[in-house]
């Protein structure tokens, strides 16, 4: 049992060493590549790990399950095994062959490693199928035998392992007595060759000392021979007293090899399989494999799960990130004092900040030639409704400011699918809009909208013109937003994905600074990369990215109202519009109608909305 103990020990730390030695050796061999957006391993750390352990926590749990279910298939299926041990008092047998060989593990008189080998031999293992009457050959009943000697003791544990408990007990004691017998034996052996020897010797001696005897009987005293016979016969009878003693010691001595201190017991349950052990074993393995699926997964995954992936991975920096818990509704802006809200004024304050036009001291000329407002263009990674939610909250915190505010959505209806449109954030009209403008079926001007719950915003939507793709690179944006600039200080782009059109790196050359939309669980690593690198081409500065929570439909919130189509009744509210301008404006240009729309403070006749939803 103790040796089985052992085993288990050095088995754990083993299994317990892998998932280190393999995390080593992966992070030694890769070696970063952000270019492809490719994790570097040496840039994780341990709480990066245990963080990808806890975000695919079911896996390692199911494998986990597995292990342990696994394991206890594998414990009924094994055969079960029964040990009994028996501890025999080696002492010396006094025949002389008893010696410890220098540097042995043992202090005594007797090297117990030397016998505890001894019992494992073939002799003994004769011996002790004999008894057991068993017809098993001695090198596999050997086989099933481990001795062990416990520290600073005079003792060998003899344990034996068999399928039955009375086998392993029967066993156990055949191999202790065949042991002690061995060892009985080879000592009486030994004494009997020592009697033969000393016995045989002192007939010698005697045989040698009688002549000297007859000689020296026959000499006269004075006789120059008798010192010599004399030292002679001195010498052989000192040998043969000294004999003598000696084999009277041998022919009185008693063999006694050892005893038996403690038979062996009866085992009362299988030492193996060791079910808390197997059960722990497969909940190890199980949890270690758990986590390497974890972590492989997370490998796997290119989809951006954390706003800190994107400054390790993608090399962009992260402006703005809505915690976990702040849902964004789709069916309005966040509200100035809550926390999304929040979020949106430091965002704000970011791009005041980070404006290149306020670095390189390029404002003060834009004000002198007429330029004054500030291009923000807000692209998407990837497709979904993102840069939508992040552009109509950010121009709303502009607007917050005072200063008037332009939100253009350049997102053609050919380019997305709308979860969260701006008619449904902002409370305006869904037409006409960009794409009507582009198309020249409307003046800029009319497209032109007033958020109902925004003051200072004032908003132009993609608009119904559903042909309008390629627009975007046309002259006639340019012009708009030249228009647009002149009139608000900040104006603010949705631009489509730069995955799925090319029309975002086009909006982009005309914008003073650009921000991508980062939607957690749906934007993959190389989207993100890619969408930096389009930016850059075209020489408009990135300031960052601003990463939102996966963005999905509340169960309170209504789906979005189709866009309804540009019909006569939008012709006559534009034609209500125009006549409230006077003689003077009926002849301005497109500047002098946006210039009016957007600066005024008078509020406009309330239009029908494709939206009934009331504002939250």
């Amino acid at each position: 049992m103790p040796g089985h103990r052992k085993e288990s020990k050095i088995y754990i730390r083993r299994v317990t060493y892998v998932p280190f030695v393999a995390l080593a050796l992966w992070s030694g061999f890769r070696r970063p590549d952000r270019r492809r957006g490719v994790l570097d391993a040496a840039s994780y750390d341990m709480s990066d790990l245990l963080g990808m352990v806890r975000r695919h926590w079911w896996i390692v749990a199911l494998l986990t399950i597995f292990g342990v279910v696994g394991a206890y298939e594998v414990t009924a299926r094994q055969p079960k095994v029964f040990e009994s041990a028996t501890s025999v008092l080696v002492q010396p047998t006094g025949a002389g062959q008893d010696t410890n060989v220098s540097g042995g593990r043992t202090k005594g008189e007797i090297n117990l490693d030397t016998e505890a080998q001894l019992v494992r031999s073939t002799a003994v293992a004769t011996d002790a199928a004999q008894l057991l009457r068993s017809t098993a050959a001695p090198d596999s009943l050997a086989g099933k035998v481990s001795v062990e000697v416990p520290a600073n003791t005079s003792v060998l544990v003899i344990t034996f392992k068999a399928g039955g408990a009375r086998d392993a007990q029967a066993g156990s004691h055949a191999f202790a007595e065949a042991y002690l017998r061995n060892r009985e034996e080879t000592a009486a052996n030994e004494l009997a060759e020592q009697i033969a020897t000393i016995d045989g010797k002192l007939k010698q001696l005697n045989a040698a000392l009688a002549p000297i005897n007859s000689r020296l009987a026959s000499l006269r005293p004075d006789s120059s021979e008798r010192p010599n016979l004399e030292s002679q016969r001195l010498t052989i009878t000192n040998q043969v007293n000294t004999l003598s003693a000696r084999l009277n010691q041998l022919v009185t001595t008693t063999v006694s090899a050892g005893k038996i201190i403690r038979d062996a017991n009866l085992p009362e349950r299988p030492s193996k399989p060791v079910l808390p052990l197997n059960l722990g074993s497969g909940a190890a393995v199980g949890l270690l494999l758990g986590a390497g699926a974890a972590i492989l997964r997370e490998r796997l995954d290119r989809r951006i799960r954390r706003p800190d992936d994107l400054t390790r991975r993608c090399d962009v920096a992260v402006l703005a990130a809505l915690p976990p818990k702040v849902r964004p509704r789709l069916d309005d802006v966040f509200p100035p004092f809550g926390a999304g809200g929040r979020v949106f004024n430091r965002l704000r304050n970011e791009v005041v900040a980070g404006s290149p036009m306020k670095e390189n001291g390029t404002g003060r000329a834009l004000a002198e030639r007429g330029d004054r407002g500030q291009v923000i263009v807000v692209a998407g990674a990837s497709r979904g409704s993102a840069s939508t939610v992040v552009a109509a909250n950010l121009a709303a915190a502009f607007a917050r400011t005072g200063g008037q505010t332009v939100l253009v959505c350049a997102h053609l209806p050919d380019s997305v699918a709308e979860l969260a449109p701006v008619t449904r954030l902002l409370g305006v009209r869904a037409v006409p809009g960009l794409s009507d403008v582009l198309a020249g079926k409307v003046a800029l001007g009319r497209a032109v909208q007033r958020a109902s719950r925004q003051p200072r915003l004032s908003v132009i939507t993609t608009g119904g013109t559903a042909s309008a793709s390629g627009l975007l690179q046309s002259q006639m944006l340019r012009d708009a937003l030249t228009s647009l600039r002149r009139q608000a200080e900040y104006v603010v782009i949705e631009a489509p994905a730069t995955s799925t059109s090319a029309d975002a790196q086009s909006v982009a050359s005309l914008a003073d600074i650009a921000l991508v939309a980062v939607e957690l669980k749906r934007t993959r690593y190389a989207d993100v990369t890619d969408a930096a690198e389009q930016l850059r081409r075209v020489g408009t500065p990135l300031l960052g990215a601003v990463v939102l929570p996966r963005l999905v439909r509340h169960r309170d919130e209504p789906p979005p109202a189709p866009a309804r189509a540009h019909d006569e009744d939008d012709d006559n509210d534009a034609l209500d519009l125009d006549e409230e301008e006077t003689e003077d404006e009926a002849v301005a240009d497109a500047d002098t109608v946006v210039m009016k729309k957007v600066g005024t403070r008078k509020k406009p006749r309330k239009a029908p909305a494709t939206n009934t939803s009331a504002p939250r």
